[in-house]
């Protein structure tokens, strides 16, 4: 049986705005586990997001408990969740977060940089392994001006695995990329998933959420439905039958 990476029991956030207070979350429980591919989906306000900032120790819940990899993030400093974050946590953002002086390998190593014990050398080493297993060894040296979207994206990614977490968690994803170079990101996240990497996106397109193996939904701060999908499309296959352009080509 997979072991579970993501435990949430009875998560409550409620934000106070003067006098009123806002009910992010509802008593949210799930389990995710090692080797899923979730997708969190939702209307916006449905809770979405702030689950998704508490999953990546950006937010702390009001009540319930949040287990990480066997810690009880509930309880910790804010010191203690930025350390926690950056070894347990990768992360990837809807416009890159990118760099805009650095090379991509300087990008990619950034997450390095917190961890003392790390050379130079195993830094450069993790970067370049990082940008291959997204099929990038090639634009270590190039700038995001350079770069497509796509491959901004890419990079990120990279970035996202090069400590080694337990957990990716990718905010809106395809968000600014048109459908070929989507597909071209999902088709990366399925292959990283396959060799057992845990990624969870939040996505407000169905058809982004076809390509991962559980979706949950989310309405006022609950979940409203939680399925696996039995048969996920697999955007590598797609990819091969859809025709390129002469944007494409560029």
């Amino acid at each position: 049986m997979k072991e579970t990476i993501i435990s949430v029991k009875s998560l409550v956030k409620i934000y106070t705005m003067g006098d009123v207070e806002v009910h992010a979350l509802r008593g949210v429980n799930v389990d995710i586990r090692q080797g899923d591919f979730v997708a969190i989906m939702g209307k916006s306000g449905s809770g979405k997001s702030t689950f998704m900032n508490i999953l990546g120790c950006l937010d702390v819940p009001t009540r319930g408990q949040y287990m990480l990899d066997g810690v009880d993030v509930s309880s910790l400093t804010k010191d203690q969740l930025a350390n926690l974050r950056n070894r347990k946590i990768g992360f990837v953002f809807q416009s890159f977060n990118l760099l805009s002086r650095t090379t991509a390998i300087e990008n990619v190593e950034l997450p390095l940089l917190y961890n003392k014990k790390i050379s130079s050398k195993e830094m450069l080493e993790r970067s370049l392994n990082a940008l291959e297993a997204v099929g990038l060894s090639d634009r270590g040296h190039h700038f995001p001006n350079q770069l497509s979207g796509g491959e901004q994206q890419r990079v990120a990614i990279a970035r996202s695995l090069v400590n080694d977490p337990v957990v990716i968690l990718a905010d809106e994803p395809t968000g600014n990329l048109d459908t070929r170079t989507s597909l071209e990101v999902m088709a990366i996240f399925q292959k990283l998933n396959r060799k057992g990497i845990t990624v969870v996106i939040v996505t407000h397109e169905p058809d982004i959420a076809a390509f991962t193996s559980r979706n949950i939904t989310f309405r006022d701060g609950r979940i409203i439905r939680a399925i696996d999908v039995e048969s996920p499309r697999i955007a590598s296959e797609e990819l091969l039958t859809m025709p390129v352009t002469v944007e494409d080509e560029v």
